[in-house]
This record gives C-alpha cells, sequence and structure tokens, in this order.
C-alpha cells in the first residue's frame, strides 16, 4: 500500500512556518528571516519513503492585502485551503487567535475537506500553565483540530509530528518522482537566496520593495556562471542598495554566492545589477512577468 497526500502549512506572519517547513522535508527549501512577509510564493518541499510520498506547500503569512503584491501573496495562502489532504494550521506563543478571523474562519469552513493540525510553535519560550491554556483556547475555536506543541528551531515533537502526518496520509500513487525534492526550478532558489541577503542587510521598506530576476543561469562543468537583476521601485532605493562606493551590494552577492554554492555543491560566479521598475508591486504586467498570480 502507498499513500500520498499535499499537506498545506498556513498562519499568520512569523509564525515559524518556513522553519517547520524545513524541519519536515531536511532540506534548506524556505528562506527564514526574523521579518514579515519573507514568504512570497507558495513552494513545494517532497518527502519520498518507500510506501509514501509527501507533498509540503509553505504558504506567505496571512495579512490584509494593501497592494497586488500582497493580494498575490494572500492568493497563494487561500489556495492552500482547497486543494491540501492535510492542513498545518501554524500558531505561536505571542500570536493572537483574533488576528485574521476571518482566515480561521474559511479554515473553519473547509474542515470537512482535510485533516486539520493545529500546531503551536516555539514553545519552548513559555511555561506548561500558558501552554494548556493556549490549546484549549484553540480547541474552542478549532474544535476538529488536533493540536500538537513544537518548537520547529529546536526540533521539539517535529518526529511525532511527522508520524501523525504519515498517519492521516489518503492511500494514493506518488504524485511526482520518486527523487524529486521540489516543484521549483533551480532558478527559483537563486533568487529567494539572494532576496534573503537583500532582507537581512537592508532596513524599513528596501527589503519589501525589491523582486530579484535570474536573467542567465549557465552551468559548467566546475562552475556555475548567474547574471541576476535586483528590482527596486524608485532611484533612491537603487542607491542605497548599492552603497557607499558599491559596498553593501558587494556585501549582498558574497553572502548570496556562498550560500548558493552551499546549495548546489559547485564553484559560482555571481554578478548582480539593479533597475528601476516604478511601482511594480502594483502593475499586474510586471506582477505577472515576476511569477505572481492574480486573480481577475
Amino acid at each position: 500500500m502507498h499513500k500520498a497526500g499535499f499537506v498545506n502549512i498556513v498562519g499568520n506572519p512569523n509564525v515559524g512556518k518556513s522553519t517547520l517547513m524545513n524541519a519536515l522535508v531536511g532540506e534548506r527549501i524556505s528562506i527564514i528571516t526574523s521579518k514579515a512577509q519573507t514568504t512570497r510564493h507558495r513552494i513545494m518541499g517532497i518527502v519520498n519513503g518507500e510506501d509514501f510520498q509527501i507533498v509540503y506547500s509553505d504558504t506567505p503569512g496571512v495579512l490584509k492585502p494593501h497592494y497586488k503584491l500582497q493580494k498575490s501573496m494572500l492568493g497563494f495562502s487561500q489556495s492552500a485551503l482547497s486543494d491540501a489532504d492535510i492542513l498545518l494550521y501554524v500558531t505561536d506563543v505571542i500570536d493572537s487567535s483574533e488576528k485574521n478571523a476571518d482566515f480561521v474562519e474559511m479554515v473553519q469552513q473547509h474542515a470537512n475537506d482535510y485533516k486539520i493540525i493545529l500546531i503551536v510553535n516555539k514553545i519552548d519560550l513559555i511555561d506548561e500553565a500558558k501552554l494548556v491554556e493556549i490549546v484549549e483556547n484553540w480547541h474552542t475555536i478549532l474544535p476538529g483540530a488536533e493540536v500538537i506543541p513544537i518548537s520547529a528551531t529546536k526540533q521539539f515533537n517535529i518526529e511525532p509530528l511527522l508520524k501523525r502526518i504519515k498517519e492521516l496520509l489518503p492511500e494514493s500513487p506518488p504524485f511526482f518522482d520518486k527523487d524529486a525534492l521540489t516543484d521549483k526550478p533551480e532558478r527559483f532558489f537563486v533568487t529567494e537566496i539572494i532576496r534573503e541577503k537583500i532582507l537581512l542587510n537592508y532596513d524599513k521598506e528596501i527589503p519589501y520593495s525589491v523582486e530579484v530576476v535570474v536573467e542567465t543561469f549557465k552551468e559548467e562543468s566546475k562552475i556555475i556562471r548567474i547574471n541576476a537583476v535586483i528590482y527596486a521601485e524608485r532611484d533612491s532605493q537603487k542607491g542605497i542598495l548599492i552603497g557607499h562606493q558599491g559596498k553593501s551590494l558587494r556585501k549582498v552577492g558574497m553572502e548570496a554566492r556562498k550560500d548558493i554554492e552551499a546549495f548546489f555543491g559547485k564553484q559560482v560566479y555571481l554578478e548582480l545589477f539593479i533597475k528601476v521598475e516604478k511601482d511594480w508591486r502594483n502593475r499586474e504586467t510586471k506582477l505577472r512577468n515576476f511569477g505572481y498570480h492574480l486573480s481577475d
């Protein structure tokens, strides 16, 4: 008997969805920073065993959209409610159950379509009495959900969670080749690594105003040559990204290159360029070009 299914991870920003995804997959699929809106796309990570295949999806944090990019991000989260076999709704010990209550209501409305596991993350930050209070509160909000407390960063309770996911998987042949790790192309992970370094090295609006596109990716026997463009929204942002005498951009390039080399296990030559695309976050044609899906 072979089991396979889609396990979709949803929840508010900064509750640890990407950390959990990477812990479950055992690979660094999703980028992780302490900043909200780090994840912009729906990213699949595939775990294969002899008699099972789990297709995880990491999604952007649920938020009220203020521009078209965020509307697309919310669309990725909402789509995860319609095609899940198992839904992992991730919260943490700081997160409020009232935040984005309308999304939680949508989760409840779909409760008959999938199994819901309510993940309470970051339990290493509180005592047992507080945890009991949080679990009881979520039992009231999502009465049909199983509740599993974890600490994704400490790897606490990840194995029991994985065991439970395997138990709940439906009988099915695999959806992807057994050697597949993700549905995303290599270029996607290059753009995500570069974007992670931008999130870590710049403050305020800069990380949220940029998009990264790989223009060339040439793999040779001993080296991968990559040209990537960082798109900013304003000329002033271009200057900040470059920094004094180009130091800021060089730092991003150096940090990204090291991680890309680790990801591919090969020497990398990385060249970064900056272009300005005015107000790209609100322009449908640009968003579609950058791989975002927009509902009509």
